[in-house]
């Protein structure tokens, strides 16, 4: 599907962003929408949407890279975690994964979707073909975070699951693709971001015959 994106923004503009886009938010967006262009062209639009509603709802609809607490920094992050974990907040929390290593690095999210743990930063430099584990800073660079949502969500490399298990054909389950990222955890909210996302991209739709 080929879109206009002038007047994605608008549509969305008032049906997700509160009436008002900040030029990050654009821009975050339009690296999203480049990136999945770029690596699946022709791809499944609801696949798209689900992504864009993905990172919506990780990076606080900001649309840019964010780390783990939002915080500014790796060290205030850490601090922010090391509290929550004594203070038993994070109960699903068996080994805090975000304290820095003998190397001194930190696994905590980063990103426009939250990569975690060092094994995920392995499998995304796998992925990516970039040294996330030699770097693991590197996933809060914009453009080395869409293409870890996008492809991240597109082969299944976070949970297992992948977008083509809960979006083909008439198939659309938007709640169920919440366990590519994060099980059942809000995944009524993010269905409902990525619903909307696709109503504006339906709206926006340039027909072929006249895109010719």
């Amino acid at each position: 599907m080929m879109i206009d994106r002038q007047r994605f923004f608008s549509t969305m503009r008032g049906i997700l962003f509160g009436g008002k886009l900040t030029v990050a938010q654009v821009r975050g967006t339009e690296m999203v929408l480049d990136m999945f262009q770029q690596r699946a062209a022709g791809g499944d639009v609801r696949h798209l949407a689900y992504a864009l509603a993905t990172a919506f709802h990780e990076t606080g609809a900001t649309m840019q890279p964010v780390r783990e607490t939002m915080a500014p920094n790796d060290d205030a992050a850490i601090g922010i975690l090391d509290r929550a974990f004594a203070a038993g907040r994070l109960g699903q929390v068996k080994v805090p994964y975000w304290r820095r290593d003998a190397e001194g690095k930190s696994w905590l999210g980063r990103g426009l979707v939250q990569l975690t743990h060092r094994r995920n930063y392995e499998a995304m430099s796998a992925v990516t073909g970039i040294d996330l584990v030699g770097r693991p800073e590197r996933a809060m660079e914009p453009q080395v975070s869409a293409l870890i949502l996008v492809e991240g969500m597109m082969r299944g490399s976070f949970t297992g699951r992948r977008l083509s298990h809960y979006f083909s054909g008439v198939r659309a389950d938007w709640e169920g693709a919440r366990a590519i990222i994060n099980g059942t955890d809000r995944a009524g909210l993010v269905a409902g971001y990525g619903r909307a996302f696709h109503m504006g991209m339906t709206a926006s739709r340039i027909e072929q015959a006249a895109a010719g």
